[in-house]
């Protein structure tokens, strides 16, 4: 992007109504993510119907911001209540707990605050160099590479998502199911909607995306409301909540340079996101330390590689969502709904239609991430207060917001009742341990790998070959069948490695 572009996006950003939704909803994230059981996803599905009132980059700032501030708030209660409060704090929360359980409870919070930051920071420049580049490319692009992008995207997301393979991919193409409810995309003839008039449009992504997100979280903490301990008393070294950082990155500067790289790679796959990102980075620091033995026992160096990979995924997984269309996690799918609402339509297309507004998306990332530290010391000193909030005034008042934002979509009580629908399945789902991501993923993809597909198949004659016949898309294609046949072909040998040893014991 050239400068000027940089400076008009920037004017935009700096605007102070623009300012003002960021801290807002920093704030506002900061709250969701502080309680346990409620996650940044739940936090950006209820933020919608807002979105509604807002000019586009208003709207995804606001995206941002809650998100950014809802993972990075997830550290707190990991801290104090050995509970995280988000996926991605789940992978370090016991070495958090344990800094805890050593009284240096300020320092880890410190950690997560200032690390995610500057993780973060890290993930919009990646996102602000690469993203018009691959843009650029994608240009050329027809719709075969689409094609094998987005179902890409799918089995990446169907495969990382749980330790079960066939669970996710079971996630995966009840994702796709719905989104083949309403009219043909081609014949325009009705399907699955068994005469209902409200289905002939499909079935409205945002009610589905607040039931699946909102509404199943509040099931699950009303099944859980018993198992959350106490708030433990204030202590006195709160004046300080950031003592100690500065020494721990002088200690450990490669955990934070290798965290956010790894963070920002991983991130801008498609489909798979920054939640992971923090598991293998929490994994590689270990891996490559040299006191592993201090692992668990409340030790600084994880700490600051998964923190820092925590929210350079999260800006990094907006690379594959603004340059192809593709989400890169659930938020960003919920971010690509807002975007479509608002008659934008992102793909490289858009960078050369409108960049400035893209510089200025781009951006809201850098001056989210710069508000985690103020807004982070204020969180730390009022961390006790957060977490000692009712959970019975927390439901009832995230249930309203599910019902009113559902209904102020399209003004029917039809997508009301497709939420709590959307909410069932999803809490029965999780339950049983099917991931979620995926079906969220296959409704917004759906009608992308549908309309691709039967534009390739056109193009080509019906010939499948036709996927192959360019040498991109015969790259995402080999890719894609590796993906596909790998699980196959590693059952297929540990079955015979079994009947060989069997054998040998006979």
């Amino acid at each position: 992007m050239s400068s000027d572009i940089l400076l008009d996006g920037l004017a935009i950003v700096l605007q102070p109504h623009v300012l003002g939704i960021i801290l807002l909803s920093a704030v506002y994230g900061l709250f969701v993510g502080a309680i346990p059981g409620l996650s940044a996803t739940m936090a950006t599905a209820l933020l919608i119907p807002l979105t509604f009132y807002m000019d586009p980059v208003s709207a995804i700032a606001a995206i941002v911001a809650t998100t950014a501030m809802a993972i990075t708030a997830g550290d707190l209660p990991g801290v104090l209540l050995r509970i995280p409060g988000t996926p991605a704090s789940a992978a370090y929360v016991e070495e958090a707990y344990a800094l805890n359980l050593k009284g240096k409870a300020q320092l880890a919070m410190g950690i997560g605050i200032v690390f995610s930051a500057a993780g973060g920071l890290f993930g919009a420049i990646v996102l602000l160099v690469s993203a018009p580049l691959l843009a650029r490319a994608a240009l050329s692009f027809s719709s075969f590479e689409f094609f094998w992008l987005a179902l890409l995207g799918l089995l990446t997301s169907a495969l990382v998502s749980t330790d079960s393979p066939a669970r996710g991919l079971f996630s995966l193409c009840l994702g796709l199911l719905i989104s083949t409810v309403g009219l043909d995309v081609t014949s325009g003839q009705p399907r699955f909607t068994f005469g209902v008039i409200e289905l002939y449009g499909g079935v409205s992504f945002i009610p589905t995306m607040i039931g699946m997100f909102a509404f199943a979280e509040l099931l699950r903490g009303l099944s859980a409301a018993g198992k959350v301990p106490p708030v433990p008393e204030r202590q006195t070294f709160w004046s300080n909540p950031f003592a100690g950082v500065w020494r721990a990155f002088k200690s450990y500067p490669l955990s934070f340079f290798r965290g956010s790289a790894l963070g920002a790679s991983i991130g801008a796959l498609p489909g798979v996101g920054g939640d992971l990102a923090a598991w293998i980075a929490y994994g590689m620091s270990k891996r490559f330390s040299k006191t592993p033995e201090k692992f668990g026992t409340g030790h600084e160096e994880g700490l600051i590689e998964a923190s820092s990979s925590n929210n350079a995924g999260l800006s990094s997984a907006w690379v594959p969502a603004l340059v192809f269309g593709i989400p890169g996690d659930a938020v960003t799918a919920i971010a690509i709904g807002v975007l479509f609402m608002k008659g934008l339509n992102p793909g490289p297309q858009l960078f050369v239609d409108n960049p400035t507004m893209l510089a200025a998306v781009i951006l809201t990332f850098a001056v989210a991430n710069l508000l985690l530290v103020p807004i982070g010391y204020f969180a730390i000193k009022g961390a006790h207060y957060v977490l000692s909030v009712p959970r019975g005034l927390v439901v009832p008042s995230i249930l309203v917001f599910c019902v009113v934002g559902s209904f102020a979509i399209n003004n029917t009580a039809f997508d009301v009742g497709t939420m709590l629908a959307a909410g069932l399945v999803a809490y029965l789902m999780e339950s049983n341990r099917f991931p979620i991501a995926p079906v969220i993923l296959g409704l917004v993809l759906g009608p992308i790998l549908e309309r691709n597909f039967i534009m390739s198949m056109q193009i080509a004659d019906g010939s499948l070959l036709g996927f192959f016949g360019r040498p991109l898309a015969a790259v995402l294609g080999v890719v894609v069948c590796g993906i596909v046949l790998m699980p196959l072909l590693r059952g297929i040998l540990r079955r015979t490695r079994k009947r060989a040893a069997d054998a040998r014991a006979a």
